[in-house]
C-alpha cells in the first residue's frame, strides 16, 4: 500500500478546488481594485494613489501645458502627450541615449527625468532643430556623411552632437581634456568621449564622428 495513499485527490475534486480558487481571486480583485485599473469611487476611473499635476513648460519655443500623472517621464510626456515622436524610446534605462533632448541648453536622457521636474523649463527636441525644407547644419552633416543606417538613434545622436560642440565652445572639459588652461578643441578624442553615451546598434560611429567634425569646422 503506497505510503501517501490517504492524500489522493480525484480529478473532479481538483477541478472544484481550481474553480473555487479562481472565484476567490476574482472577488479579491473587485474588493481591493486592480493596480492601474478602475476602482469604485476614484475620479476618472483611476485607481487610488494616482496623483496628477499641472505642468507648464516651453517645448521647441512654444508654451505647452499638460496635466499628467506625477510618475510620467519627460520622454513619455513628449511622445505620448505632446506627440513629438522624433525623440525615441530605446532602453528606457538611460543607457542608449536615443531619448536625448536639450533642457535649458543642456542635454539629458529624457527617460530618466520626470516630467513634473521641468516646470518652466526650455526643452528642445529633434523637431525643434530644423525642418525637411530648412534642416539644421548638424542634420545636413549627418545626411552628407551617412551618419546613420536604421536611423532610430539619430535624433538622440544629433541632440547630443549639438550639445557636444556647445560644451567645447564653452570650455567645459571632459575626461580626455589634457590641458585645462588651453582652449578645448573638437578633436576626434574629445568628440568620441562626449558622444560615448549615445549608442548606435548599426555601428555608424565613424560617419557620425565625421559629421560632427564637419560642423565643428564651420562653427566659430
Amino acid at each position: 500500500m503506497p505510503k501517501f495513499s490517504r492524500f489522493r485527490i480525484s480529478r473532479r475534486d481538483l477541478l472544484i478546488v481550481g474553480a473555487v480558487t479562481s472565484a476567490a481571486l476574482g472577488l479579491a480583485r473587485l474588493a481591493f481594485g486592480r493596480p492601474g485599473g478602475p476602482s469604485p469611487g476614484s475620479a476618472g476611473g483611476e485607481s487610488p494613489g494616482v496623483h496628477r499635476a499641472e505642468l507648464a513648460f516651453n517645448v521647441n519655443g512654444e508654451p505647452r501645458t499638460l496635466t499628467v500623472d506625477t510618475r510620467v517621464t519627460l520622454l513619455d510626456a513628449l511622445r505620448e502627450h505632446l506627440h513629438l515622436t522624433g525623440t525615441k524610446k530605446g532602453c528606457d534605462h538611460g543607457q542608449c541615449g536615443a531619448c536625448t533632448v536639450m533642457v535649458n541648453g543642456r542635454r539629458i536622457n529624457a527617460c530618466l527625468s520626470l516630467a513634473v521636474m521641468h516646470e518652466g523649463d526650455e526643452i528642445t527636441t529633434i523637431e525643434g532643430f530644423g525642418t525637411p525644407e530648412n534642416p539644421d547644419p548638424m542634420q545636413t552633416a549627418f545626411i552628407e556623411h551617412d551618419g546613420y543606417q536604421c536611423g532610430y538613434c539619430t535624433p538622440g545622436q544629433i541632440c547630443s552632437a549639438k550639445a557636444t560642440l556647445e560644451e567645447i565652445r564653452a570650455g567645459i572639459p571632459s575626461h580626455v581634456s589634457a590641458d585645462l588652461s588651453a582652449p578645448i578643441r573638437a578633436t576626434p578624442e574629445e568628440i568620441r568621449e562626449r558622444m560615448s553615451g549615445n549608442l548606435c546598434r548599426c555601428g555608424a560611429y565613424a560617419n557620425i564622428l565625421e559629421a560632427v567634425r564637419d560642423v565643428a569646422k564651420e562653427t566659430p
